[in-house]
């Protein structure tokens, strides 16, 4: 049985680690390598890195975080925020990102997702999907960081997302996004369920019932949170043992 991923996810802005609620309202919390170490040591399983304005300016601009952190934190990370090209997934490869997260460019250009896939392999390419509910059962895809709207239902376009070749699913609720009051199980649970590769739910994450009532109620092999971890509520090691108790496979620091 593979072991539950926990995945720190750092939205990067300006050379700093922020985090806001829903997406919005960003506030500085942190150094991106300090807290990269800091999540490695204490056992993270990989890392995000997402560039919070890199659709503002449509470029990724991490490369120089990636490559130091990279130097000194041996898990996988992935990279997200601007990346409109080959070329672009291609720099941020070789800048020692192991993995890339893609909305907008998918989005407006389904096709990238394949050729993506085709020149780097399905297993480095996470599309990430940011929906918010907009009726019962009914979820948007959005993109720019959660400012657009796109028409686009998420759950269809995750069904769609695996035909063109995306190796995992990074879903982040916008409605549940920096609330800490919980994960949007009933949007993970409707896609997870329907997919053949992993899941990774963002959004919402509070205290260490959010995390085991997620993994008791959907099939997905990874979670990504932020709120919890920087300010401190919750350690990785603390939530993975919350997670052992409950006989909930989890890879602890000292295997």
């Amino acid at each position: 049985m593979n072991h539950i991923r926990i995945i720190p996810r750092l939205d990067v802005k300006n050379d700093t680690i922020v985090k806001g609620i829903h997406l919005e309202g960003l506030r500085v919390v942190g150094n991106p390598q300090e807290l990269a170490l800091k999540y490695y040591e204490n056992g993270a399983d990989e890392l995000l890195y997402m560039d919070a304005v890199a659709s503002l300016y449509e470029r990724n601009s991490l490369h120089d975080i990636i490559s130091k952190t990279s130097e000194k934190v041996f898990i996988p990370i992935t990279v997200g925020g601007g990346l409109r090209s080959i070329d672009d997934i291609r720099n941020v490869l070789r800048s020692g990102a192991d993995k890339v997260a893609i909305n907008t460019a998918a989005i407006k250009n389904p096709e990238f997702i394949s050729e993506a896939a085709n020149t780097f392999g399905s297993q480095c390419i996470v599309v990430s999907i940011e929906a918010k509910k907009i009726a019962d059962n009914k979820w948007e895809a959005f993109i720019d960081t959660g400012r657009e709207s796109t028409g686009v239902n998420a759950i269809d376009w995750a069904h769609r997302c695996v035909d063109l070749g995306a190796g995992e699913l990074l879903i982040t609720s916008i409605d549940s996004e920096g609330t800490k009051k919980g994960f949007e199980i009933d949007l993970i649970k409707k896609i997870s369920s329907k997919v053949p590769i992993p899941v990774i739910a963002c959004g919402g994450a509070g205290e260490k019932s959010h995390f085991i009532d997620l993994f008791n109620s959907a099939n997905i092999e990874a979670v990504s949170c932020a709120s919890i971890l920087h300010y401190e509520i919750m350690t990785i090691s603390q939530i993975k043992h919350e997670l052992h108790k409950k006989s909930i496979s989890v890879r602890l620091i000292n295997e």
